[in-house]
């Protein structure tokens, strides 16, 4: 079942946009216009940006054996990367929040079967890359 969306209010889908639009022309300056979730926004595309080698080393490490990302649609690369980013640097966010909010964001640019494929990939990286409730003191 496919929801509707309004990509002004989502900031994922705005973080999948601003992303896309980075790989497509390297030179671009980011502009972060007015939004509720501006400093969120910007913190996940700069750092997305900053740490692409860290993320596409987990990647690598955690997923190489079921996908090649170079072989994957740009959008769909874009995706696993912000999703990775929020779940190795924002650990207040629960992972199950991060891949929740990415597979909503996601039915803007992808089929259901790809939505599928992506909750399956996120799901399992989540589990190697994130310990639960992690940065939950025990004491």
């Amino acid at each position: 079942m496919r929801i509707p969306y309004n990509h002004k209010n989502n900031p994922r889908v705005i973080i999948i946009q601003k992303l896309y639009g980075k790989t497509l022309n390297k030179d671009e300056k980011i502009l972060f216009p007015r939004h509720r979730f501006k400093k969120f926004i910007k913190d996940i595309v700069e750092g997305s940006i900053e740490r692409k080698e860290v993320i596409d080393d987990e990647i690598k490490k955690h997923l190489s054996k079921d996908l090649n990302i170079k072989n994957l649609d740009k959008v769909f690369q874009v995706i696993i990367q912000s999703a990775i980013f929020e779940m190795l640097y924002k650990q207040k966010i629960p992972r199950k929040v991060i891949i929740k909010e990415y597979l909503v964001a996601s039915n803007f640019f992808l089929t259901e079967s790809q939505t599928k494929y992506l909750n399956a990939i996120l799901d399992k990286i989540s589990k190697v890359i994130r310990i639960p409730n992690a940065w939950i003191s025990t004491n």
